[in-house]
């Protein structure tokens, strides 16, 4: 990955003092699909979150794309050619482009380019990420769990 990301993450001590909990390069990547590479930096699995403990919710075991009555929040990299994923999530998903471009398709075919510097809200839409480009695409992405869109009197169940 070209863009080193670092993670820094702060609690309490024993006394209830703020202290840095961590500060490092991320270096916990998984692969996703061809073409994909993910890095959770941290997760929630309550609403409100609990921010007490030590455990590090960044490196949750498991394979999810959001977690029931939590949050994920993450930085995903797309290479240029990746490999198509069409797919809707029970979740509310704020998005920053933080290097490179890439379209985002919706199922009637509709196009949006993004780019660098450019933010999305996605509201469970049915999607898939293109990388049309020659550099990879850097997303910061924050899914929170939200409630199944309902549309014609049909509730739209997560796929993907």
């Amino acid at each position: 990955m070209s863009l080193p990301i670092r993670r820094v993450v702060t609690g309490h001590d024993e006394q209830g003092n703020a202290v840095v909990k961590i500060d490092e390069v991320v270096s916990h990547w998984r692969d996703g699909r061809p073409g994909a590479r993910v890095c959770n930096v941290w997760t929630t699995d309550t609403m409100p979150a609990d921010n007490s403990g030590d455990a590090d919710g960044g490196k949750r075991e498991g394979k999810f794309t959001m977690i029931h009555n939590g949050s994920v929040f993450r930085i995903l990299e797309f290479k240029p050619g990746l490999e198509a994923r069409m797919h809707r999530t029970d979740s509310i998903d704020y998005i920053v482009v933080m290097s490179g471009e890439i379209d985002m398709e919706l199922d009637n075919g509709v196009e949006v380019h993004i780019k660098a510097g450019d933010v999305m809200v996605q509201r469970g839409t049915v999607h898939n990420w293109i990388n049309h480009g020659t550099e990879s695409c850097v997303l910061a992405v924050i899914l929170i769990h939200a409630e199944p869109v309902v549309a014609g009197g049909r509730t739209l169940a997560a796929h993907g």
